[in-house]
């Protein structure tokens, strides 16, 4: 893919993320600005029908940034009927999820093992080709064991008809233990290893890709979006301190508790959501923790705190004080510590 092919700006992407990438947390991170496109979290698609409320669910749009939705599945018409719902739903992109390298996913032959079937990737993606008017796009991995597949897999994506593909450059047998090799990104979408916002320009640089996807980085540093955009502007990127950390955590809290409170109200109603929202925010918290020099023990505290209430306790009294140069949260990575092993790849 040319450099002037991708059809969004900026040429940023929030990768798919089990669990994560909701439409709650694509709102908090895109209203810091640089994400030139949002992508759910993957739709499983069976031989069940695709449920209304699942894509009411999904097909949430932030105003003004255009949204992926990302299926899973390896049946051509079930994916091609579930991608035509999903189009008319409002999506500006049907993405195909051909990269997870989980065991529990590959053994139903879906996500990355459909690298191993070049003739099934043509007959899903041509059948969803077919029956989405707008863009399609595929998100792989760098072959199924071995790397030099990868340009076979893509000419079969391409072929069918795929309009940008993503590729994280490690193996499905890698999972996401080594160093990504970005020289196999050269004419995609790249993606992998990009834990500072320096290294977006890096990667565009060492590889031509057309654009870079972000995937755990932006958990750990939920600055990244906006840094990356103040890097190509020539501007001064934001550097997080303490206290910036914790107005992070508190605007988790508010968001994910009227998430789950939705219509409801009542005390009842909030204590039940602000239990619902503990989890999602350690879950975040086990990620912007390596970020944060102190040996772990912010993050661990805070990973033991019962509730809400404790883990706010647990921060202000642990980062209130803590200034830039005691997080790993600036452009460059001056501390670099998700390069010494605190970190696992994206």
């Amino acid at each position: 893919m040319p450099l002037d092919a991708f059809p969004f700006a900026p040429e940023t992407l929030l990768a798919p993320m089990e669990g994560v990438t909701g439409p709650t947390f694509r709102q908090l991170l895109a209203a810091r600005g640089g994400v030139g496109l949002l992508c759910t979290e993957f739709i499983r698609i069976s031989r069940a029908p695709l449920a209304p409320q699942a894509l009411a669910r999904e097909v949430v749009k932030v105003p003004g940034v255009p949204l992926s939705v990302q299926v899973m599945g390896n049946e051509a018409e079930k994916m091609a009927e579930a991608a035509a719902h999903i189009a008319a739903a409002g999506a500006d992109v049907v993405d195909i999820n051909l990269g997870c390298p989980m065991p529990r996913v590959v053994r139903k032959g879906v996500g990355a093992a459909m690298l191993r079937d070049p003739a099934l990737l043509r007959d899903v993606l041509g059948a969803m080709r077919a029956a989405v008017p707008g863009l399609l796009s595929a998100k792989i991995r760098a072959g199924f064991e071995r790397s030099d597949e990868v340009l076979a897999i893509a000419d079969a994506v391409v072929g069918a008809g795929v309009d940008f593909i993503t590729v994280h450059p490690r193996r499905r047998v890698d999972g996401y233990e080594g160093v990504a090799d970005w020289r196999i990104i050269r004419l995609f979408v790249g993606n992998g290893d990009v834990w500072y916002a320096a290294d977006v320009a890096r990667m565009r640089a060492e590889t031509g890709c057309a654009a870079v996807m972000i995937g755990r980085p932006a958990l750990r540093n939920p600055w990244i979006f906006q840094q990356v955009a103040e890097l190509a502007a020539g501007r001064e990127p934001f550097r997080p301190r303490g206290e910036d950390v914790l107005g992070w955590l508190e605007t988790l809290e508010g968001a994910f508790v009227a998430e789950h409170v939705g219509a409801r109200s009542g005390p009842e109603a909030e204590g039940r959501a602000r239990r619902a929202a503990v989890g999602r925010i350690k879950e975040l918290v086990s990620w912007l923790g390596r970020a944060v020099d102190d040996g772990g023990a912010w993050m661990q505290e805070t990973l033991r705190s019962p509730d809400l209430d404790a883990m706010l306790r647990v921060s202000e009294r642990h980062l209130a004080g803590f200034g830039s140069e005691r997080l790993d949260l600036d452009a460059e990575g001056h501390l670099a510590l998700a390069r010494s092993g605190r970190a696992e790849a994206a």
